[in-house]
């Protein structure tokens, strides 16, 4: 992932599931969730900011739990991060949840807490502001399928995104909603005035080979004014994660 972020640089970089330990110095660490143990990046979100020093970065935790150095414990915390490069001025910032509340004490119990943030940034080449707000939609155990959480999680995204917004404003949302494209979440967008890029643009998927699990949507992006997308692109190549990143130019 590193190399793909160094070469393509975006002014924009919105990244979910981003893991930040800032008592260790080791490059891996070990998650356990009962019989699920995995390595994990332990301090990921300064591996991307090293990979983009002309950034400025900000991490957005949802919750505080455990990884492990063997058999020592190692507070670690889990979220989102944005970069912005330092040529485009930050405007606005607005952070705050979209499903239960900052978890101190443990990442909790699925569905987990869910974070959003947005910030609202001036664009010289068009003489506008453009506000871009992410999230990470909640995981629930027994599928994608619309809930009452996720239909109150998505009015919560929405009123981020009006939060940091002015009437003028291109409005982006996007990130990881772990929905299907025909959910409840995105009619709720779209009836907001928000044109959803990934199957609006005849895109199949956002997963790639990597991914072997049936149901082959999870990311998607939005804009207000769709007439303002100069591109827009899904990347299968390089596989950089199980899920592709989305590029969009305005």
């Amino acid at each position: 992932m590193l190399p793909y972020i160094e070469t393509s640089a975006p002014d924009v970089l919105c990244l979910q599931e981003v893991v930040h330990s800032p008592t260790s110095d080791k490059d891996w660490l070990t998650y356990r969730d009962g019989d699920h143990i995995l390595p994990q990046r332990a301090n990921f979100f300064l591996d991307v900011s090293r990979a983009l020093p002309d950034h400025v970065a900000v991490f957005c935790p949802a919750a505080q739990g455990v990884l492990w150095d063997e058999d020592q414990p190692i507070p670690s915390q889990w979220g989102l991060a944005t970069f912005v490069h330092k040529s485009v001025p930050i405007i606005g910032q607005v952070q705050g949840f979209v499903h239960k509340d900052f978890s101190p004490v443990g990442y909790g119990d699925h569905p987990r807490s869910r974070s959003a943030h947005g910030v609202r940034i001036y664009d010289y080449s068009s003489s506008r502001s453009i506000s871009v707000t992410h999230m990470h939609g909640l995981r629930d155990l027994n599928g994608k399928m619309d809930t009452p959480e996720r239909a109150d999680q998505a009015q919560r995204l929405l009123d981020l995104s009006h939060q940091v917004s002015e009437p003028d404003d291109l409005r982006v949302v996007c990130g990881d909603f772990n929905v299907e494209p025909d959910s409840e979440t995105l009619r709720l967008l779209a009836e907001a005035g928000l044109s959803e890029l990934v199957t609006g643009h005849g895109f199949t998927s956002t997963r790639n080979s990597q991914y072997k699990k049936p149901g082959k949507f999870a990311d998607y992006m939005l804009v207000s004014d769709a007439l303002a997308v100069q591109g827009f692109d899904v990347i299968y190549d390089p596989e950089v994660s199980d899920h592709c990143p989305l590029v969009l130019t305005v």
